[in-house]
C-alpha cells in the first residue's frame, strides 16, 4: 500500500525546495497589476502564504511598503528567503508555517490588510478550509491577492504542466463571497483582488 504525500504538505515540497527547485518570479507587467489594485502599504500588516524565496514578500515590504511577514511550510525555502535580505533596513518577517494546518496565532498579527497567495491555491488540498482560514485573518476592508494558473490556457505538449491550472469550479469557490472582485489575466495566470 502506497501513501501519497499532501501536495500541501511541508513533506511535499521541502524536497522541492531543499533539491534547488525554484519557480516563477513575478514580472514588471504583474508588479504593475499590484501597485494598481493594492495601493501603498503605509507600514500595515500583510502576510504572504507560501512566499517560497520571498521576492513577492520583499517586494510588497520594500516596494510597496506593507510590513510584510512570509510563510511557508518548507524551512529550505524560508532559510532561502532570509538568505535574501541585506542590510539596506528592515526585512520582511519570515516564518516556517504550514499555513493550512499550523495554529494561526503563532502569526506576529492577528489580522493582515493584505494577504497574498502567489501560485499556491491550487495546490490546497481542503481549498474551502483554506479560504476560511484567509477570511479569518483578513482585516475589514483588506484585500486578498490570488495569483493561480488557470486550467487549458498553457499551450505545451509536457504532461507535467497540464495540471497546473485550477478548474472552473476552482475559481468559482474561490471567488464565491467577497463583495468585490477585481481579475486581471497575465498570459497563463489569473490575478485576482477580492474584498469583503
Amino acid at each position: 500500500m502506497s501513501t501519497t504525500t499532501s501536495t500541501a504538505s511541508p513533506g511535499y515540497w521541502e524536497p522541492l525546495w531543499a533539491e534547488g527547485r525554484r519557480y516563477r518570479q513575478p514580472c514588471e507587467a504583474e508588479e504593475k497589476l499590484m501597485a494598481e489594485h493594492l495601493g501603498p502599504g503605509r507600514g500595515r500588516p500583510a502576510l504572504d502564504i507560501g512566499t517560497g524565496d520571498g521576492r513577492l514578500a520583499r517586494h510588497l515590504h520594500h516596494e510597496l511598503g506593507y510590513r510584510t511577514t512570509g510563510v511557508d511550510c518548507s524551512p529550505s525555502a524560508v532559510a532561502l528567503a532570509a538568505a535574501h535580505d541585506s542590510d539596506a533596513g528592515p526585512a520582511p518577517m519570515w516564518q516556517c508555517l504550514d499555513f493550512a494546518n499550523a495554529n494561526l496565532t503563532t502569526l506576529p498579527d492577528p489580522a493582515y490588510v493584505l494577504i497574498t497567495c502567489r501560485l499556491v491555491y491550487r495546490w490546497m488540498d481542503d481549498k474551502p478550509a483554506f479560504l476560511g482560514r484567509v477570511r479569518r485573518l483578513l482585516a475589514p476592508g483588506g484585500t486578498f491577492w490570488v495569483v493561480t494558473e488557470i486550467a487549458g490556457r498553457r499551450t505545451t505538449t509536457d504532461p507535467n504542466r497540464f495540471g497546473l491550472g485550477i478548474p472552473l469550479a476552482d475559481a468559482e469557490l474561490l471567488t464565491t463571497g467577497w463583495s468585490v472582485v477585481s481579475t486581471a489575466d497575465l498570459d497563463v495566470l489569473r490575478c485576482y483582488a477580492l474584498r469583503p
